[in-house]
């Protein structure tokens, strides 16, 4: 693996990471910590995305990242 896989490797590792101790009820889905798991592992996805030029994917990071920022935001008011 080159060091672009490896971005992505370990930005979409975070998500899941997010997303399966969530479903097993160790950690809310408005925690803090869900919330940056998601936020960076999706900034990471989408920028190995960009290196690939892979725009179905760029898009969706990018919205799963921008998602998560919006929830980050709401939840520090």
């Amino acid at each position: 693996m080159n060091f672009i896989d490896w971005i992505g490797f370990f930005g979409v590792f975070q998500i899941l990471l997010a997303y399966f101790l969530n479903v097993i009820g160790k950690m809310s889905n408005e925690h803090i910590a869900f919330i940056l798991l998601n936020l960076i592992g999706a900034s990471m996805a989408c920028l190995a995305s960009i290196f690939l030029n892979y725009w179905p994917f760029i898009i969706l990071e990018a919205v799963w990242a921008l998602v998560s920022l919006y929830s980050l935001l709401k939840l520090k008011q």
